[in-house]
Order: C-alpha cells, then sequence, then structure tokens
C-alpha cells in the first residue's frame, strides 16, 4: 500500500488519526443534519458552537493525557475514560 515506515507509524498512532478524521466526519454530518449550531454561552461565559466545543475537548483531553503520563504513568486507559467524561461535560455545558 504505502510506504510509511520513515514515519515510525504504529497502530496507536494510526487509530488516533482515525479517531479524529471519525469526529471530524461526524461533526460535517451532524452540521448538514441540523444546520447552524447556534453559538450558546456556558459556564465559561464563553460563546461557542459544536466546532469550538470539539476543539476545547481535543485539547483538554490532550491535557489530561499529558498529566496523566507525568504523575501516573504509561497506562492511559483511565485518562482515556476522563477525557470521555470531560468530553461529555464540555459539550454539555460549555
Amino acid at each position: 500500500m504505502f510506504d510509511l515506515t520513515w514515519m515510525a507509524w504504529t497502530w496507536q498512532t494510526a487509530t488516533f488519526f482515525a479517531v479524529i478524521l471519525a469526529l471530524l466526519a461526524g461533526m460535517t454530518a451532524w452540521e448538514w443534519a441540523s444546520p447552524g449550531g447556534n453559538p450558546r454561552v456556558g459556564v465559561l461565559g464563553l460563546k461557542t458552537t459544536r466546532g469550538d466545543r470539539l476543539f476545547i475537548s481535543l485539547l483538554g483531553s490532550a491535557y489530561i493525557h499529558l498529566a496523566w503520563l507525568g504523575l501516573v504513568g504509561p497506562d492511559l486507559r483511565w485518562a482515556l475514560a476522563l477525557s470521555i467524561v470531560y468530553a461529555v461535560g464540555v459539550f454539555r455545558f460549555v
């Protein structure tokens, strides 16, 4: 198929980018099904759209994983669970 050996791809890296691609495709389908995504003001006092909340979720999840790696260690299953809870909270309240 493609020679990606120069990038040191692992299945975890490929899964990460596939999930990001799936999130973007899902957000695109959501926008087509329900256009507008009216901005709303949440607990942060910012006007955010669905795309803004996705970005905040991804950014926060990256920090959660980095903090977990630094403070707890390389087992990231609980960091993933915490990130999912965080993302649901962002989409609900921000």
